[in-house]
């Protein structure tokens, strides 16, 4: 029997192209989910920006009812005499020296460290970077006094160096940095070895060139976290020539109590040099917080 061959009929037997499935919504969710993003992000700006528009008014116009958005006249005279009724001098150079070297001090031993702990294999890591790690649950109120204690007998309380040794090391800073080394791959650093570098030159020239967005990452947590302490220089700090922004604007407050537009504008001069550098440093630090968790 011939075979006999048919055309397929029209709309018949012919390959059908993959059809991409339509999102539910479609542009209608995209706007609601742009508009819920902004509604949120204006609610977390909102009082930022009322705290900027203070200090630009004159104290009888801070807290009014209703709230008034928009000065009436702007003064921009507070931002002068905050500086001659204050140190703020004096406190912003002191944040800004405890800021940039804890911050230095943390990179270099908390990536150091994880270079260790990720990269060389040695009896007992494991065990050992737990027991770091599970310091970051211990409350620093616990151990808060015998700290004290024993800066004191060093002679380092009432000094920089005392804020400085407290948080030179960071356990959180090690474990940032281990988990993206850990996304490097070994082959890349046993080769570095059969070549005859060592350690030392692997972690100088190989991983840290690698980390930059893990560095840049700890750099600004660091740099916030030092910048906005208070609790610290408090207890360390007495004199008021080593006071920093936090301490120098609670000071200040308790001092012009009823000169809000001047406490608010030392508010945005402290909150101003920090805010600039996340501002410079934001693509690193979402960068190095998406691939940290990643290994390859």
């Amino acid at each position: 029997m011939s075979a006999v061959l048919q055309a397929p009929a029209p709309g018949r037997g012919l390959p059908l192209e993959p059809r991409h499935p339509r999102r539910k919504g479609g542009p209608a969710r995209r706007i609601a989910g742009y508009t819920v993003l902004i509604v949120a992000a204006a609610l977390v700006l909102l009082p930022f920006y009322w705290m900027v528009m203070s200090s630009l008014k004159i104290n009888s116009d801070v807290f009014t009812i209703p709230v008034r958005w928009l000065p009436d006249r702007v003064v921009w005279s507070n931002y002068l005499d905050i500086w001659q009724k204050s140190h703020l001098t004096t406190w912003l150079r002191n944040t800004f020296v405890l800021s940039l070297a804890i911050t230095v001090l943390q990179v270099l031993t908390g990536s150091f460290a994880a270079y260790g702990f990720a990269k060389v294999r040695f009896p007992g890591r494991n065990a050992l970077f737990l027991a770091y790690l599970g310091t970051i649950a211990v409350p620093w109120q616990s151990y808060m006094i015998p700290q004290f204690v024993l800066l004191s007998k060093l002679h380092l309380s009432n000094t920089l160096w005392s804020i400085i040794a407290l948080q030179a090391f960071s356990a959180f800073g090690v474990f940032l940095m281990k988990q993206y080394y850990e996304s490097i791959p070994d082959e890349l650093i046993d080769a570095a070895r059969i070549d005859g570098m060592s350690e030392y030159g692997i972690y100088r020239r190989i991983m840290l060139p690698l980390s930059v967005p893990a560095l840049a990452s700890l750099v600004l947590l660091t740099l916030v976290n030092t910048w906005n302490d208070y609790l610290g220089p408090l207890l360390y700090l007495r004199s008021p020539s080593l006071w920093t922004i936090q301490i120098g604007l609670k000071s200040f407050i308790s001092q012009y109590n009823a000169e809000y537009a001047l406490i608010m504008t030392g508010s945005v001069l402290s909150v101003l040099p920090i805010a600039v550098i996340f501002l410079a440093g934001q693509r690193y630090f979402v960068e190095g917080i998406a691939t940290t968790g990643l290994k390859g």
